[in-house]
């Protein structure tokens, strides 16, 4: 009786055992690491919203003057105007005062109010203005230089006159680019005046009344006063870089006159990245390296440059690149990197993100992809022998058990 009950026993925990040997789950410990903050420790940039304007003679110049802190940390920033051309008064101001400096936090930007302002009698001509920023420390530096070109005021053919400020326009092929023009009716009754523009090809153009969205294809002007008028440009998006003229005409009867506008693509910056089948997912082993192909294309109409590649991956994981940098990727261009993967030596069997980062110039792309970590095949032999040996040991231990 006693050796029947001792064999219940030793098979119920025989059975128990080989359950627990059977199911192994595993723990899945997949651990994003944040992704680095790739701005330098410190940095600092001073800039106008535009480098060169055109004005008509008499005329002031009033913009922004930005500081742009690109660093980590907070800076106290000294700014000064280093010289004014000859027959301008120059100011900087923030509010009400005349400013020297300002704070401007890590990441940030801030601006001053610069206005500029001629003699009276100056003539046509280029004007060059030089700013400076520079740290408390002395240890940073940037410049900046601001041209403004004096013109005669241009009159129409007859009695129709056309200024504009900014003839020059700049930006990427996705943006949209609206020009200011000032009608002046110079006649002696008031008029209709028609309006046309000529542009690239496929290049969209409308007129539009000043801060109205309705188009207008004609105005009508007083004798002796001005009407602003706006030009709105769409360039298709996937224009080339490069400077595209507009050429404005204005007309009413015999009376006529042009104005010659530019816009200056830059270009987008879009980049696209994947594998070549389009599966994201992948296996391994700890400790092991696995590769696999990745693809990077420039989507946008600018060459995309010094493109580089990161990674945020389960701590102690290693991701390396061939090549670890592409130079330059022209638009529509596709270039191939292998991407090498190597789980940590003690990552338990299961399921990883590693997330593979595109940095190009001015555009990023991440692919998330899926790292299966599985158990080695000599782990399977060695868990196969032990049930053997744990089998064996039972049927002993029952079959002895047995003759008693």
């Amino acid at each position: 009786m006693g050796c029947a009950n001792f064999a219940k026993k030793s098979l119920s925990v025989a059975f128990v055992f080989l359950v627990l040997l059977g199911v192994m789950p595993g723990l899945v410990l997949a651990q994003n690491a944040d992704k680095k903050d790739t701005r330098p420790e410190r940095g600092i940039a001073l800039y106008t919203e535009y480098s060169g304007v055109a004005v008509a003679r008499g005329e002031n110049v009033q913009m922004d003057l930005t500081l742009e802190n690109k660093g980590r940390r907070d800076e106290n920033i000294d700014v000064r105007i280093v010289s004014a051309a000859k027959g301008w008064k120059a100011t900087l101001k923030g509010a009400r005062y005349q400013v020297t400096g300002m704070v401007v936090t890590d990441g940030k930007a801030r601006t001053l109010a610069l206005h500029l302002e001629p003699e009276k009698g100056l003539g046509p001509g280029k004007y060059d203005f030089q700013f400076e920023a520079k740290t408390a420390d002395g240890r940073l530096t940037s410049e900046h230089t601001l041209t403004v070109n004096v013109q005669e005021r241009s009159l129409g053919k007859d009695n129709i006159q056309i200024i504009t400020s900014y003839p020059v326009l700049r930006g990427q092929s996705d943006s949209r680019f609206e020009f200011s023009l000032d009608v002046t009716n110079k006649g002696e009754a008031e008029g209709t005046f028609n309006l046309a523009a000529t542009g690239p090809e496929k290049w969209d153009i409308n007129f539009k009344p000043a801060y109205e969205q309705k188009q207008i294809s004609s105005i009508r002007v007083k004798e002796g006063q001005s009407q602003t008028v706006a030009v709105e440009v769409t360039p298709p998006r996937n224009a080339a870089a490069g400077e595209y003229p507009i050429l404005v005409r204005i007309s009413s009867g015999e009376s006529k006159a042009e104005a010659k506008l530019t816009v200056n693509l830059t270009g987008t910056y879009k980049l696209d990245a994947g594998t070549p089948n389009g599966i994201l997912s992948l296996e391994a082993f700890a400790g092991k390296p696995t590769t696999f192909s990745l693809f990077v294309k420039n989507t946008g109409s600018a060459v995309n440059r010094n493109i580089s590649f990161s990674s945020f991956k389960p701590e102690n994981w290693e991701t390396t690149f061939t090549p670890e940098k592409i130079e330059a990727l022209a638009p529509g261009e596709m270039k191939q990197v292998e991407v090498k993967v190597t789980p940590g030596p003690q990552s338990l069997v299961g399921d990883y993100s590693v997330g593979i980062m595109t940095n190009g110039e001015r555009a990023d792309k991440t692919v998330e992809m899926r790292v299966t970590v599985k158990a080695s095949s000599a782990w399977g032999w060695i868990g196969i022998g032990i049930i053997l040996a744990v089998i064996a040991g039972l049927s002993f231990l029952f079959i002895k058990m047995g003759r008693r």
